[in-house]
């Protein structure tokens, strides 16, 4: 079935990943690593990841209803999981052989940590990330799982909905003195393993898919969002080392017109008069590999340069190679583990379901024989994973929710 997405989002999602490559290696990757070269272009501001998590709300909430919500789950878990997993072991394999003698070598304790995804909770200080890229993973994964816990409760309309949204924005920015005032370890550790200090961004991702759906009103959507900006420029403040409370405005002036585009975007996504057709298939292209692009270029983009600026190379090709080399790997990390895994798992999990209905179904006895009819028929019983529970069977890909169109995370995708 040929997928209805709208190449206004294609283009959206795949920007942000772009995005994230410039802050990497046009300005993070400098300061770093000071003697690698200054870039001439510099692009300073730390948006692109904070989007995707934007971007993984809105499309948590577009999908979430086309199918069982196990189902949901599992695909979301089985799109994330396997090529994260993937992308440590192939990161930490290339940094130990290649990485400069002076620069830090990723540790076998690093490796295990980042599989677990530790340093959400206790800290890049003490768990070093294998490329801090990752970052965002564990708070998808905590979001795609928040998200079906809150439908299959019944907390996905009316005010339970709204509640939850507001409370959570609340709630984050309230005990932001608290976080930024040297708390007690054990409540840095429940605040940062939770993700409290992103928590505005999954919000605006779910107020977004709101107001385009007109689930709220505009006053609502101008409050809920602004309520998420303000807490987003809280918590990009941090104590510097003279003890100033300093504010990344920048940054926080970027995601505020970022969020505003997502909107633009969801109210109106037909964006084909304006996109020249002869775009529309790299532009699908790159976003069906972003996930894997995201994933896999940044600590190998920095060893790339160190390498490349040993031999002479010049700043400006060493940029252009950090992204190409950061685009082919995510795209062999797509073809050779994203998408092949994704498929193995959610094909294993419908054979299962499918045998799980067919033993419902003949455990099942026999209805009694109708009164006064000689013959009599076997009831069958309504199927428990229908669209909506109307015991209706799904006739297409799409209802069934195995459409393999695009992933709604960080190449949702994020």
């Amino acid at each position: 079935m040929k997928s209805k997405r709208q190449i206004s989002w294609d283009l959206v999602r795949g920007g942000c990943v772009l995005l994230v490559m410039l802050y990497h290696f046009s300005w993070l990757g400098v300061q770093a690593h000071p003697e690698l070269i200054e870039r001439k272009l510099q692009f300073p501001f730390q948006v692109g990841a904070s989007m995707l998590l934007v971007i993984s709300a809105y499309f948590a909430c577009v999908t979430i209803g086309r199918g069982p919500i196990l189902r949901y789950w599992c695909g979301r878990m089985a799109r994330l999981i396997p090529a994260f997993l993937a992308a440590v072991v192939i990161i930490f394999i290339i940094l130990r052989l290649f990485n400069p003698a002076d620069w830090y070598t990723p540790r076998f304790r690093d490796f295990g940590a980042s599989l677990l995804m530790l340093q959400q909770w206790w800290g890049s200080a003490t768990f070093p990330y294998i490329d801090p890229s990752h970052w965002t993973i564990p708070l998808q994964l905590m979001g795609f799982t928040a998200a079906a816990l809150m439908f299959r409760a019944g907390i996905n309309r009316g005010w339970r909905i709204r509640a939850v949204l507001w409370g959570a924005v609340i709630f984050s920015v309230a005990q932001w003195p608290l976080r930024v005032s040297g708390p007690p370890e054990v409540y840095r550790i429940i605040v940062d393993g939770l993700g409290v200090h992103r928590w505005q961004l999954f919000v605006a991702g779910v107020a977004v898919w709101m107001w385009s759906t007109k689930r709220i009103g505009n006053l609502h959507f101008v409050a809920l969002s602004g309520l998420c900006m303000f807490a987003h420029a809280l918590h990009n403040h941090a104590y510097n080392g003279l003890g100033e409370l300093v504010g990344d405005w920048g940054s926080t002036y970027a995601v505020w017109i970022g969020i505003l585009v997502l909107a633009f975007t969801a109210r109106k996504p037909n964006w084909d008069r304006v996109i020249p057709q002869w775009t529309h298939r790299p532009i699908k292209w790159f976003a069906s590999i972003s996930y894997g692009v995201f994933l896999m270029h940044q600590m190998i983009g920095y060893m790339l340069a160190r390498r490349l600026q040993d031999i002479g190379v010049g700043p400006t090709l060493q940029t252009l190679v950090m992204i190409a080399a950061g685009i082919l790997l995510g795209w062999g990390l797509t073809k050779i583990v994203e998408q092949p895994a994704f498929n193995f798992l959610m094909n294993g999990y419908d054979r299962l379901s499918a045998a799980r209905k067919e033993r419902g179904a003949t455990a099942m006895p026999p209805a009694p024989p109708l009164q006064g009819s000689d013959t009599t028929e076997n009831v069958q019983p309504s199927s428990t994973d229908t669209l909506s529970g109307t015991g209706k069977e799904p006739n297409s890909d799409k209802e069934r929710g195995t459409e393999k169109s695009d992933s709604n995370t960080v190449n949702a995708q994020p």
